[in-house]
């Protein structure tokens, strides 16, 4: 008796030294692994990388931003079903466990022990919280030393964080596959929704993925991807979190992903939203813009921006056509599968309705083609195969640009097109614009391009904007980067500097040939009007401005000195420091659309400064704004209390006064007259009140048009990207002009008819709409003309150098003597 008790207290000590030995050797080696820890009270103060989004005027989505596609979402505001879905997937017992869940963890390692020597990966018994652990503070190394720190880590954070906080850290990091970070991101991405619209299918597939993303994607493993989903909706069902009749339906449902695609495409707003994006990283800087969470609202209309595309598009395509047809895109063997051949040629993805297609057979009347296949999520090409016809009445604009049918409209369809032929193509539309099913119209990618910018005047918002053709062909923006000669479209500026000098509307010019000495070794410079040969004599301002006469602009640009014009110049914006040369007095010098409608603008508001803007205000990821456009005062706008027959509020306009509101107004109404008489008369089908002007360049290069309503400003510009001549004839009036008018017709269709806004101050005369003198009763065509305080129509002229017949010159003078210049001043009658 006594050895045995002797035996078992032996026993007894040495298993109590074996206790303490492998207490202190578990001490030791949590010790050992926690004084390397990384420090967990970071995930308090954690800004994952959230994705800038981009939002139109009306709040629609434009553009999304980031190097992880990621919305933070917070634990409130995810549905019961989306954390159910997670919890059933990943860690049923999350709220119940300290960090560790030791079942799933022997579970775990008797798998180990079964799979050793079969070189497969080890499965993990993490909890929810252990994955917090390793995606923010540690690696994705498989080894037991990681997984020690994981566990260690959890028990920490456990003690550290509640439990929703944490469950909030682990849905808006995990990784879901397709560049979606995050449940918000994914339920976008895969199904386009938000998490409040997701099904108990959607969610449940969503849950499935944070296992293996890449192994589970809709398309190429459909099969596993749906096997898995349904796992996840058994594992809800066996939990009690959904009923048998929606786990029933939930497995039945197809699974379905919506690809959202290039979200600018909606508006045809690719390259106002990548004008927005280079704002965004110029202001501050990469890692704000792809990781900072911003929210940008832009001042983008839809659907002015649609209207100004397809406007544009119209324009530049009906230029391109009547020039003829150049040929194909491509050329391809049809022999096979012919949808998998044109699926591989790359066909430009923002001009729809536009398509690519191939012909398979031709004969007189049509050819049969085939229309490029898309292709499904995964990046396979679809097996449908499209047919449609082009008739020869699609194909009447296409004549030759060579040979000897050069210039003839085709008799055939044959003539123009060949088997093998890879082409654009569109609907064909009957007389009451419907599309006619399965024929189809040869287009061609226009070499012209140009662009459009529409600008609200009274505080610069840039409402539309189009930078060329296509976006998916050039990224370049004609309408921001590209600088050009705005030809006569200047002259407006040049026009206010004398109206701000004593010079008015009725102020009679000489139009006559002119010769500049520039000076020795320069020769002599003899500008002419773009019609040449062809003078008008004593021309007021007002019908020199409406037929853009180029001598009268450069006399006048002697009188009153280019410095000044320079500065005026500048104080539009137009340019930052003009040549104090007279050819630059007729638009020789290059700016940006987005410079000349600016410049309108401030014409179209009554001289005040405008700046151009893209956005109306950012707010960072909490909602604070960092940035905000308008930043007049509103005086009485915030009511905390509400309404109590207060004063209304009143906007404090501190904007700099660029140019007299009467000179603004003046020059308005000598622009009226262009659209009314002069070179932009196309525009008058408008129908409303607009002022604009046109211009052309030297050898016809360049041609445009700037036009605006009382609130509206459109500037239109066409060009070849490397300057060339655009053709006999190709003037702003006849190029720009008719693209601006058609955007016009649609963007103030809803519109009343508002007249020009009238400035205190400014007299109304009538005048003789061709001598500008004083109208006398029973004088014919007359005008109403606008004047400020202190001038007047004049009654009689002097006229200087006139030849006489000895070749003296002499002065004929009816009026007060002139300056010492030999000018004489507005409303004495001066003839220049």
């Amino acid at each position: 008796m006594r050895l045995l008790l002797r035996f078992f207290g032996f026993l007894f000590a040495a298993g109590t030294i074996v206790f303490l030995v492998g207490v202190a050797a578990v001490a030791g080696l949590i010790w050992h692994f926690s004084k390397d820890l990384p420090d967990y009270s970071q995930l308090q103060d954690y800004e994952p990388p959230v994705m800038t989004r981009v939002h139109a005027s009306d709040g629609s989505l434009l553009a999304e931003y980031a190097k992880e596609r990621r919305l933070y979402l917070p634990i409130q505001a995810v549905p019961k079903l989306v954390i159910n879905a997670f919890l059933a997937a990943e860690d049923k017992n999350f709220y119940e466990h300290g960090g560790i869940d030791y079942q799933g963890m022997g579970r775990a390692a008797l798998l180990y022990a079964q799979n050793i020597g079969t070189n497969r990966r080890p499965q993990g018994a993490s909890t929810i919280t252990q994955q917090v652990a390793k995606n923010f503070l540690l690696t994705n190394e498989v080894s037991f030393t990681r997984k020690i720190k994981e566990a260690l880590l959890a028990m920490r954070i456990e003690r550290a964080y509640s439990k929703d906080k944490i469950l909030e850290l682990y849905l808006n990091e995990i990784y879901l596959g397709l560049g979606a970070y995050g449940i918000a991101a994914a339920s976008l991405v895969y199904f386009d929704k938000s998490v409040n619209e997701l099904t108990v299918s959607e969610a449940a597939y969503l849950a499935a993925l944070p296992k293996a993303p890449s192994s589970l994607h809709p398309v190429k493993n459909h099969d596993r991807a749906v096997e898995r989903r349904n796992y996840v909706i058994d594992r809800l069902l066996e939990n009690g979190w959904i009923s048998q009749a929606d786990a029933d339906k939930a497995r039945k449902s197809p699974l379905t992903v919506t690809n959202r695609g290039n979200l600018a495409h909606t508006f045809a707003g690719e390259y106002f939203a990548e004008e927005v994006r280079r704002d965004i990283f110029e202001r501050y800087g990469e890692k704000k813009l792809y990781e900072g969470g911003l929210s940008v609202r832009t001042t983008l209309d839809p659907k002015l921006q649609v209207e100004a595309r397809k406007t544009m598009v119209a324009g530049l395509v009906r230029y391109d056509e009547a020039r003829g047809w150049r040929g194909p895109v491509h050329k391809l063997d049809i022999s096979g599968d012919w949808g998998v051949k044109l699926a591989d040629v790359k066909a430009l993805a923002d001009i729809t309705p536009w398509r690519m297609a191939v012909v398979l057979e031709t004969s007189d009347q049509s050819a049969r083609i085939g229309l490029q296949p898309g292709r499904e999520l995964g990046g396979a090409i679809s097996k449908q195969r499209e047919t449609g016809l082009v008739t020869l009445e699609g194909v009447k604009w296409a004549k030759p640009t060579s040979g000897p049918s050069r210039g003839k409209t085709p008799r055939t369809v044959s003539d123009v097109l060949s088997p093998g032929d890879v082409v654009y193509v569109d609907p064909l539309l009957d007389k009451d614009g419907k599309a006619i099913e399965g024929q189809y119209r040869l287009r061609q990618i226009p070499e012209v391009s140009g662009a459009m910018v529409a600008m609200d005047p009274w505080t610069g918002r840039v409402l539309a904007m189009v930078g060329g053709f296509s976006f998916d062909q050039s990224q370049f923006n004609r309408a921001t980067q590209a600088y050009r000669q705005p030809g006569s479209s200047f002259k407006p500026l040049v026009y206010s500097a004398a109206m701000d000098n004593g010079y008015t509307p009725s102020t009679v010019v000489i139009d006559a040939p002119i010769e500049i000495d520039q000076g020795q070794g320069v020769g002599v410079w003899r500008p002419e009007n773009y019609s040449t040969g062809k003078y008008y004599g004593p021309t007021t301002l007002r019908n020199a401005l409406q037929r853009s006469l180029n001598t009268v602009t450069v006399r006048l640009a002697q009188d009153i000195g280019m410095p000044l014009i320079g500065e005026y110049a500048k104080r539009f914006g137009v340019y930052d420091d003009l040549p104090n040369y007279l050819s630059y007095a007729l638009g020789a010098g290059e700016t940006t659309v987005m410079r000349m409608v600016t410049a309108y603008s401030m014409f179209a508001n009554g001289g005040r400064r405008v700046k151009a803007t893209l956005i109306d205000r950012i707010q960072d990821r909490y909602g604070h704004t960092i940035f905000k456009h308008d930043q007049r005062e509103c005086r009485g706008c915030e009511a905390p209390e509400g309404w109590h027959n207060q004063p209304e509020p009143q906007l404090v306009d501190r904007r700099e006064q660029v140019l007299d509101p009467m000179t603004a107004y003046q020059i308005t109404s000598m622009m009226e007259g262009v659209v009314q008489a002069g070179t932009a008369t196309v525009v008058r089908e408008v129908g409303k009140p607009i002022a604009g002007k046109t211009g052309t360049t030297n050898d016809e290069k360049d041609a445009w048009f700037i036009g605006f309503s009382p609130d509206l400003v459109v500037g239109v510009y066409f060009g070849y990207d490397k300057p060339r001549n655009l053709g006999r004839g190709a003037t702003g009036g006849h190029l720009a002009a008719p693209v601006a008018k058609d955007f016009f017709k649609l963007a103030l269709a809803d519109k009343p008819a508002v007249p020009f806004r009238v400035p205190a101050g400014i007299k109304l005369i009538r005048v003789d709409a061709k001598s500008g003198m004083r109208a006398g009763p029973g004088d014919g065509r007359t005008i109403l003309e606008a004047f400020k305080p202190g001038t007047a129509p004049p009654d009689n002229y002097s006229v200087i150098g006139v030849a006489d017949a000895d070749g003296r010159q002499q002065q004929q003078q009816a009026a007060p003597p002139p300056d010492d210049r030999g000018f004489f001043r507005p409303g004495t009658g001066g003839l220049y």
